[in-house]
């Protein structure tokens, strides 16, 4: 976001609350720091999905896994039912941490290869010490089979299961200890087309029949539409547009929310089609180093000098509907 005490923007009781939140690396050798989220405020509603969107490199998986606590922020806060999860003491923590999960990106690193399904699913279950030996067996066999992977199929190993079915076992493990946030980061991408839109139903159905409230990143836009109600829209560590999927589709205000739009490979429907591919020039610049002002001028087709001079303004362009730029106008 443009400013790190700009206005949370959701519902006015969220399960998430995120508030001027940044996560600096340092360089080693160097007084200088990698800025890989650097002043994001935002909420989410419990049952909602927020997709966060954007180019590689611009801070959407590290964000993810500061939500579930993975890394810590260098400064503001991230709150769970209205706690800072990071001002918690240690044992406090590992007993929440049973109630917001990840799903990660690649399925086939994401288990181990020495362990049988069933064991992995039923991990969990065994660091929480929840029950005995055979009610976490027959917990971990009905998440496995919820999924859609049968009891034979639990007794085998990771490399004996295609890529979709080592997905399936990785929300039921993430999903075992019956979390109310899921974060899935890149969740879909490593599969085949053909399988994503079954295990993007697969989270549609899990969510309505766990109350799941889901924080889903990616770099593809029709995933983030298909299973979104709000969209982020993240660039070198900040929010250029947030707000309502349908509003986003329909009608984008900031240039980089275009430019991604138009760049999208799969279909749309014609009503967010646009007319012309917006070609961005150049690469993602050094968050070491961001750009002075606005931080996608070096790239913005609109750019003017104030851009350069003038950090914009995180500002509701709508009702809900938020936006980092001088000159955003939606082409609707």
């Amino acid at each position: 976001m443009s400013a790190p005490a700009a206005r949370t923007t959701a519902a006015a009781d969220p399960i998430i609350r995120v508030q001027a939140l940044k996560i600096h690396f340092p360089v080693r050798g160097s007084d200088e720091t990698i800025k890989a989220v650097d002043g994001v405020s935002f909420a989410v509603a419990a049952g909602e999905t927020l997709g966060v969107i954007g180019e590689s490199g611009s801070g959407k998986s590290t964000l993810g896994r500061a939500l579930v606590g993975l890394i810590a922020p260098s400064a503001g806060t991230v709150e769970q039912r209205g706690e800072d999860i990071f001002a918690l003491p240690a044992r406090e923590l590992r007993r929440r941490r049973r109630d917001f999960q990840i799903i990660f990106q690649d399925p086939h690193a994401a288990l181990n290869p020495r362990r049988r399904v069933l064991a992995s699913v039923r991990e969990p279950l065994d660091i929480a010490r929840e029950g005995g030996t055979a009610e976490r067996q027959a917990r971990a066999l009905v998440m496995l089979e919820r999924v859609g992977i049968g009891a034979e199929q639990a007794e085998r190993y990771p490399h004996e299961l295609s890529g979709g079915q080592k997905q399936r076992v990785n929300i039921a493990r993430a999903l075992v200890l019956r979390p109310s946030i899921l974060v899935a980061d890149e969740a879909t991408s490593a599969l085949d087309v053909s399988i994503q839109a079954d295990i993007l139903n697969l989270y549609l159905e899990l969510q309505a029949e766990f109350g799941l409230t889901y924080v889903c990143i990616t770099h593809d836009l029709a995933v983030a539409m298909h299973i979104s109600d709000r969209i982020a829209v993240m660039y070198l560590g900040r929010f250029m547009e947030y707000g309502p999927t349908a509003a986003i589709s329909r009608a984008p205000l900031h240039p980089y929310t275009k430019a991604l739009l138009s760049a999208e490979p799969v279909a749309l429907p014609s009503r967010f089609a646009q007319d012309a591919r917006i070609v961005l020039q150049g690469e993602i610049p050094s968050p070491i180093a961001p750009p002075s002002g606005c931080r996608f001028r070096t790239r913005c087709p609109i750019a003017a000098d104030r851009c350069a001079a003038e950090e914009p303004a995180w500002r509701e362009a709508a009702p809900g509907h938020w936006i980092a730029c001088h000159f955003a106008v939606s082409d609707a």
